[in-house]
């Protein structure tokens, strides 16, 4: 197992004050420093954190809101304060988020001729543009993999074994940047037992302690490191923009990831332009 400075979160059934001291420390943030953000007394917070005072609800939210805790995790510190979840877990596919599915649609095909996924916090594909689905295929046939049995995860794909690793010319640098990236994001949100186990998994992949241990990234004269895809005797480089839905009133809208994928040199433009039109 590789340690990457790993502090287990708080256990589901720890107190109000044990979570917000948590919180707290995650984000770098003294009691003082809460206290200015939140307008609640530096004193009340000790005590609350204590134990010595039990907190309203309307001020869990606004102590959850000024350490920017994400949905989820606002859910959990309310059900320790003893009150009911304020934010809904929906599927995507609710009829209730028709208008967020109509606003991803819209993104998906204005990305065309150029790849697009939807996925979640944790990789797992939602959605894609036919551009995604066009070089997945490719990217498969090559590396003589597959497709996912059950629902894709894109980060499984590029680190497992049997996966597409050996079709990424540069697959180490790149699973250095999303390994750590992702390690990054999940535990500074909280990461629960879902995110932990999914860490743990592709931490315990061959060759990912080699991986995480090098030193000196590779100097390019890009400001983002490129994705080499290898199809055949053609090189396609991509880099990616990722795209977070605003003000979120919900917890799979908070979590969703639009990853934008665009050409790094002119003969991959040609790439998905040719695509588009032989397909």
């Amino acid at each position: 197992m590789v340690d990457l400075g790993h502090v287990a979160p708080a256990t589901p059934t720890a107190t109000f004050g044990v979570l917000l001291k948590d919180w707290r420390r995650r984000r770098g943030t003294s009691q003082l420093e809460l206290a200015l953000r939140s307008g609640v007394s530096q004193r009340h917070i000790s005590f609350v954190e204590s134990g010595r005072a039990k907190p309203s609800r309307d001020m869990v939210s606004v102590l959850a809101g000024a350490l920017d805790v994400p949905l989820r995790h606002q859910n959990t510190l309310l059900i320790a304060a003893g009150f009911a979840p304020a934010w809904r877990d929906s599927d995507l596919a609710a009829p209730e988020l028709a208008e967020v599915r109509n606003a991803l649609d819209r993104m998906l095909a204005k990305q065309e001729p150029y790849p697009a996924v939807v996925i979640d916090r944790m990789w797992n594909l939602f959605d894609s543009n036919q551009a995604a689905q066009r070089l997945t295929g490719a990217l498969l046939e090559h590396a003589g993999t597959r497709p996912p049995a059950d629902r894709p995860n894109l980060l499984r794909m590029i680190l497992a074994p049997d996966g597409l690793r050996r079709v990424i010319a540069n697959w180490a640098e790149v699973a250095q940047v999303l390994t750590q990236s992702t390690y990054a994001e999940l535990m500074a949100d909280g990461a629960d037992a879902a995110a932990l186990a999914f860490l743990e998994e592709i931490l315990a992949y061959p060759d990912m302690p080699r991986v995480l241990k090098r030193d000196k990234p590779s100097v390019h004269q890009m400001p983002v490191l490129p994705v080499e895809f290898v199809l055949g005797r053609r090189t396609v480089r991509v880099f990616t923009v990722i795209a977070t839905l605003g003000t979120p009133q919900d917890i799979a809208v908070q979590e969703v990831r639009v990853e934008l994928f665009f050409p790094a040199d002119a003969d991959s433009e040609a790439y998905f332009r040719e695509q588009a039109v032989t397909n």
